[in-house]
């Protein structure tokens, strides 16, 4: 049961680095996302691989206009967005966290939900590239990695979910009970490897890739 990956192709394969924005990730953020940064040194190792191994490397960033046209019911769910406290493009708190920044032509998808491939270019840019796998890292790990996986396979593309390469925040007591970061991912994991996704870590994936 579930999808398996056994060998991955370095010029079929596109990493998707989702939503690692200052907004996210840095210290105090207005969506702050610890796991975020916790994830940030495997993250760079990752982008390092694939780059030098000739993968695509292409980059999200969740992002609004400043008049909100745009917001949908993002508007109701989220205060700080509906606020504009946060991911409004333009803004330094839009841009992808320095440490894992996009180098020279490698794209940045602007989405206004979670998503990557609602209402973007994405899937023509990836068939484009003769991409037939995904890899899926950021943040975060339920809302956003999962939909873009949900996406990339019913589009017909391998999805491959990196654990250790993704991350979510606690969610608050809304009646069911608070639930930790922790919980959050691994359940989402859990759900993914057996719907939609193999779930590896990156060291797994690495070891996947075909050389030479």
């Amino acid at each position: 049961m579930g999808m398996r990956i056994e060998q991955i192709d370095p010029k079929k394969t596109a990493i998707l680095v989702v939503d690692m924005q200052n907004d996210f990730i840095a210290q105090g953020a207005p969506l702050e996302t610890p796991m975020g940064r916790r994830i940030l040194p495997t993250l760079h190792r990752l982008l390092a691989f694939a780059r030098e191994t000739g993968m695509s490397v292409i980059y999200t960033a969740h992002v609004h206009r400043e008049d909100g046209s745009d917001l949908g019911m993002f508007g109701e769910i989220y205060p700080p967005i509906a606020e504009g406290a946060c991911l409004i493009d333009g803004r330094p708190g839009a841009e992808i966290y320095p440490e894992v920044a996009p180098q020279p032509r490698e794209p940045v998808i602007k989405k206004h939900r979670y998503s990557a491939f609602f209402g973007t270019d994405l899937d023509i840019i990836l068939r484009s590239k003769g991409i037939e796998t995904v890899a899926i890292t950021g943040v975060t790990t339920e809302n956003c990695c999962h939909s873009a996986a949900r996406d990339a396979m019913y589009l017909g593309y391998r999805v491959a979910f990196l654990s250790d390469a993704t991350g979510t925040y606690d969610y608050p007591d809304t009646g069911f009970g608070q639930v930790p970061a922790e919980e959050v991912h691994r359940v989402t994991l859990a759900l993914l490897n057996v719907s939609t996704a193999h779930v590896m870590t990156a060291e797994d994936f690495m070891h996947r890739v075909q050389r030479g």
